[in-house]
């Protein structure tokens, strides 16, 4: 069979891929994210250039920034992203061991320097502990309930995980708590777990084992300073609820 030609004077529609390959060197220079940062900082490069950046290279479709683009757009965003295991990473295309590993570390990285802060500045309120180990929590697919020791000026002297539950709930109870706190002989503490659902709305149990919590400290002479669940900044709400915030502890 002949191939059909196009009709004499028509013009090519130009093929919407790119024909500069998958690799960050062959973008036009202003499309380069290593020199955008150069010249204008990493805060002016976008969370995909910012990936770009750690992927190096694309696949033969799509250009490394482009595959970074790919990664937000189906995670729905960079934090959730970063919630996705090793093993998630490497089943999107275009991700092999290498660059799932790399993903990864650049996340422990980031979630470690922001509890990096807290060792040496007193935490005062529930936005601090939010900078401290939002970016940590919100990386977990399933709950996890956290004791924040303190001492009498604030500075944090341990972070210990409790328990880790299901992708809907985890369970402690008081003792379990308290024992926690007696053992480290803390004089105050925080209680901090996520919601993985995104909304940090306390459900009742977590009210309950927080009031009986309170409780006990009043025997025990310690301070119960708050309780944050973790949640995501969706719909423009406040991604944490702190139960001293909202009238919940005396």
């Amino acid at each position: 069979m002949s191939d059909v030609s196009e009709p004499p004077g028509k013009p090519q529609i130009p093929s919407s891929e790119p024909s500069f390959g998958g690799r960050i060197c062959d973008l036009p220079d202003d499309d380069r994210p290593r020199e955008k940062l150069a010249r204008s900082g990493a805060g002016a490069l976008s969370d995909a250039e910012l990936l770009a950046l750690f992927l190096r290279s694309g696949t033969q479709k799509l250009s490394a920034v482009e595959l970074g683009r790919k990664l937000v757009r189906e995670a729905g965003s960079l934090q959730a992203l970063s919630r996705k295991s090793l093993k998630d990473l490497q089943r999107i295309n275009g991700i092999g061991p290498a660059k799932a590993s790399e993903l990864t570390a650049a996340f422990e990285i980031a979630a470690r320097l922001a509890r990096e802060r807290f060792t040496s500045q007193p935490i005062h309120t529930a936005k601090d502990l939010y900078e401290m180990l939002g970016p940590a929590m919100a990386q977990l697919p399933r709950e996890e309930l956290r004791v924040i020791l303190l001492n009498r000026r604030g500075n944090v002297t341990a972070n210990e995980r409790l328990t880790q539950g299901s992708d809907n709930q985890t369970t402690a109870e008081a003792r379990d708590i308290l024992s926690l706190v007696l053992r480290h002989g803390a004089p105050r503490f925080i209680l901090a777990h996520n919601h993985p659902s995104g909304d940090p709305s306390p459900s009742q149990p977590d009210r309950n084992v927080t009031r009986q919590v309170e409780r006990t400290c009043l025997d025990l002479n310690i301070e119960l300073l708050d309780h944050v669940i973790f949640g995501l900044p969706l719909d423009g709400r406040e991604p944490y609820f702190s139960f001293r915030d909202n009238g919940l502890l005396a």
